[in-house]
């Protein structure tokens, strides 16, 4: 695991972040010597297609029955 001091990490922040994004190797921030964070690619999300939506939307009511409309139709 690369090391890297903490002065030089805030310098270089974005390249380094797309570093260990490019090469899935993770790097530790230290000060002083001392490990502060270890920096680690993150996982994609899997976007599925199915339940994407769970938990973020509640049913009220009653889905099942039909809108009373009122259609209106033109006798020729």
């Amino acid at each position: 695991m690369r090391r890297m001091k903490a002065g030089v990490f805030k310098a270089r922040c974005l390249s380094v972040m797309k570093n260990v994004q490019a090469t899935g190797e993770p790097l530790l921030v230290t000060r002083r010597g001392v490990p502060l964070v270890k920096v680690v690619a993150a996982e994609p999300e899997k976007h599925d297609l199915f339940g994407f939506m769970a938990d973020r939307v509640r049913i009220v009511g009653d889905i099942e029955s039909s809108i009373p409309v009122k259609w209106e139709t033109s006798e020729e």
